[in-house]
């Protein structure tokens, strides 16, 4: 039998490189070789030759996060030279990757988004009804890189100060206290609800309490009521669809305490390392790391490029 020749995208130039090559790692070694012909691709490096070689590759699996991977780009370049590929085109890439935008579009379709305004570098700053505590987040990082929970108005400006050294443009969101739940689609269908309760030594689910192995305890499915779960549910897959994405996509939530369910962020190319959430729903649905990344290269031969 022939075998399906798969180019395997990962690295890159964004803040979560080492996320996307151990993600990387994991996938290669789940992808059965005896079906795939694997070649490996790292954006940072390698684009002239995956460009001199894209007639002879049959899909694109894409292991990239934030900038160059998760907005658009390495999408709009793999239909340029036609080679297929999972998940989200370029128009829903870079919907999903700008936050400020994409919480217009949620608030649109009906989703419960926090407060939030945004500031764009050397704008002035108006603290005019500006609650604390709150979040300050760049505009297009993923992994919650940047992102800090700022508490009193003279912690501020260093806040602002490091977000602004990974973008141009910041959100700042208004805190919400409760517990912090996170849902899957696969193939429009949601898979099962996920709580994240980050260890004491963390104030939030950040970089190193979503990476470092035993940081963050993850629990799948999620202890909540079922009224709860179905609504996360049912707004994970608004959000998956209005934001124009194809495939798979995670959405994270706050459950309020006041007992509403706010939508945080949409991520278009959910982690794949051995602590990610997606392969965690996934096995709790029935599918096994290897039958998720067979999953992902079916679609992308199935569906070839967004329309």
């Amino acid at each position: 039998m022939k075998k399906t020749r798969l180019a395997l995208l990962a690295g890159g130039i964004s803040p979560e490189r080492e996320v996307s090559l151990r993600g990387a790692d994991s996938v290669y070694q789940a992808i059965d070789k005896d079906r795939y012909e694997v070649r490996r691709y790292d954006p940072a490096t390698d684009l002239p030759h995956l460009v001199a070689e894209a007639r002879e590759l049959d899909c694109a699996l894409i292991i990239l996060h934030g900038r160059g991977g998760e907005d658009g780009t390495i999408q709009g370049m793999l239909e340029l030279l036609g080679i297929p590929y999972q998940g989200a085109g370029v128009l829903g890439s870079a919907l999903a990757m700008d936050k400020a935008l994409a919480k217009e579009i949620y608030s649109l379709a009906g989703l419960t988004t926090p407060k939030a305004r945004k500031l764009r570098r050397g704008a002035p700053l108006n603290l005019d009804n500006l609650a604390f505590p709150v979040v300050v987040k760049p505009a297009t990082q993923g992994s919650s890189i940047g992102l800090e929970i700022v508490k009193k108005r003279e912690e501020l400006p260093q806040a602002l100060k490091t977000a602004f050294s990974l973008d141009d443009t910041l959100v700042l969101e208004e805190f919400i206290p409760g517990r912090e739940l996170t849902c899957a689609i696969l193939d429009e269908t949601p898979l099962p609800v996920i709580e994240i309760i980050p260890g004491e030594d963390y104030p939030f689910f950040n970089y190193e309490a979503k990476y470092l192995p035993g940081a963050t305890k993850e629990i799948c499915p999620a202890p909540i009521p079922e009224e709860i779960k179905l609504k996360v549910q049912e707004a994970a897959l608004r959000a998956h669809r209005a934001l124009r994405l194809r495939h798979v996509s995670r959405s994270d939530f706050i459950w309020g305490e006041d007992g509403e369910i706010y939508i945080l962020e949409t991520n278009t190319i959910p982690g794949m390392t051995e602590t990610s959430l997606l392969p965690l729903a996934a096995k709790v649905a029935g599918l096994d790391f290897p039958a998720l990344i067979e999953k992902l290269i079916s679609m992308a031969l199935r569906d070839g490029t967004p329309p």
